[in-house]
């Protein structure tokens, strides 16, 4: 086993984790350790673009998601502060257990189909300009520029509600 597969290892084993624990205890129980453990799961999929030679992707991907939008959600998530009253009690039900056997067949299926295909994988060459800053412009520009500026609007409603939740008096 090579470098490269011991960090890619490392790094999704990381990414799996901490995602998982976003949801789970101690994630699941206080709505800012599961954003917190959002961000660094962000972090670990920053580490597998670069593996991927995909520069700008990581360097978006910690700008974008771990810094803009992660601010965005702690901020309400302190805005709210909710208490330990008010989250209420975990209870364990139906569709709880549903989801656990769900995410174990869909995990395990997902490894054997893995498994069948790693033998068969060859590498491809990357195209001239891959992860570089102008083809992912040329994309954005060309090809989704009504949902890029689509998203942008949102944004904007987004923290214009956020300032009106801010400023209401309770």
């Amino acid at each position: 086993m090579g470098f490269e597969q011991i960090i890619f290892w490392l790094l999704a084993i990381g990414t799996i984790v901490t995602s998982a624990l976003v949801v789970l205890p101690p994630g699941g129980k206080n709505p800012l350790y599961g954003a917190l453990l959002l961000i660094v799961s962000f972090f670990f999929i920053s580490g597998l673009y670069v593996l991927l030679f995909a520069h700008t992707m990581a360097i978006l991907q910690i700008l974008v998601y771990a810094g803009a939008i992660m601010v965005l959600f702690t901020f309400v998530i302190m805005l709210l502060n909710l208490s330990k009253k008010e989250l209420g009690d975990e209870t364990k039900t139906l569709a709880k257990g549903l989801g656990i056997v769900a995410v174990v067949a869909f995990g395990t299926k997902m490894v054997v189909m893995l498994e069948g295909q790693a033998l068969n994988i060859q590498p491809q060459p990357l195209p001239e300009g891959f992860g570089g800053v102008d083809a992912l412009a040329d994309l954005l520009f060309h090809n989704y520029l009504v949902p890029f500026e689509l998203t942008g609007i949102l944004l904007l409603v987004a923290v214009i509600g956020a300032v009106v939740l801010a400023k209401r008096t309770l």
